[in-house]
C-alpha cells in the first residue's frame, strides 16, 4: 500500500517538472528577429450587378400596398477583386464571390503574411462592380517595418485603404 503512494507521489512530481518546464521553455518566437507581419482584413458587399430602375405608377398598382416602393433594386452583387502588391511582387490576388442564396452577401478578405522587416512599397486596388473596368479603390504607401511590427491594413468605403 505503502508502495503505491509512493509511486503516485514520483509520477506526480514528474508530471508537474514537465508541465513547468514546458510553460516556460523552450522559448517560442512567432516570427524571426528581421520579420514582420502584414495583415490584410476587411468584410465589403459589392456593388448591385445592375442598376436600381424606377417603378411606374402601373406596376406600383399591381403590387399589395406594403411591397410598393419607387424603386426597384435587384439583390446579386458584384465579385470583389483584390491585389496587394508589395515592392512589385504579388502578396494578394483574388476574387471573391458574394455568398448567399441570390449572390447578395458581403465577402470577407484576409490575408496574414510574413515580410522581411524594413522599407517597402505597398499597392492595393480593388474593384467592387462589374459595371466597371479597372479599379474603383487604389492606394499606395511606403510603410517602414520595424522587426516584430504589424502592419494591418483595413478598408471603409470613405476612406479606402486604411494602413495602421
Amino acid at each position: 500500500m505503502a508502495k503505491r503512494y509512493l509511486l503516485q507521489v514520483v509520477n506526480y512530481a514528474i508530471f508537474m517538472v514537465l508541465v513547468g518546464y514546458f510553460s516556460s521553455a523552450p522559448a517560442y518566437r512567432h516570427l524571426a528577429e528581421d520579420q514582420a507581419m502584414v495583415v490584410l482584413a476587411f468584410s465589403h458587399a459589392g456593388q448591385h450587378r445592375e442598376p436600381c430602375r424606377e417603378v411606374s405608377a402601373e406596376e406600383m398598382a399591381k403590387l399589395p400596398p406594403n411591397m410598393r416602393r419607387p424603386t426597384e433594386c435587384p439583390r446579386a452583387r458584384s465579385p470583389v477583386t483584390v491585389e496587394l502588391l508589395m515592392d512589385g511582387k504579388p502578396l494578394l490576388s483574388t476574387v471573391a464571390k458574394p455568398p448567399g442564396l441570390f449572390d447578395d452577401g458581403g465577402v470577407d478578405i484576409f490575408l496574414d503574411t510574413t515580410v522581411p522587416a524594413g522599407e517597402h512599397q505597398f499597392s492595393i486596388r480593388m474593384n467592387d462592380s462589374v459595371r466597371m473596368k479597372g479599379y474603383n479603390y487604389t492606394h499606395e504607401q511606403v510603410a517602414v517595418l520595424a522587426p516584430a511590427q504589424l502592419l494591418f491594413i483595413d478598408f471603409n468605403t470613405e476612406q479606402g485603404f486604411v494602413f495602421k
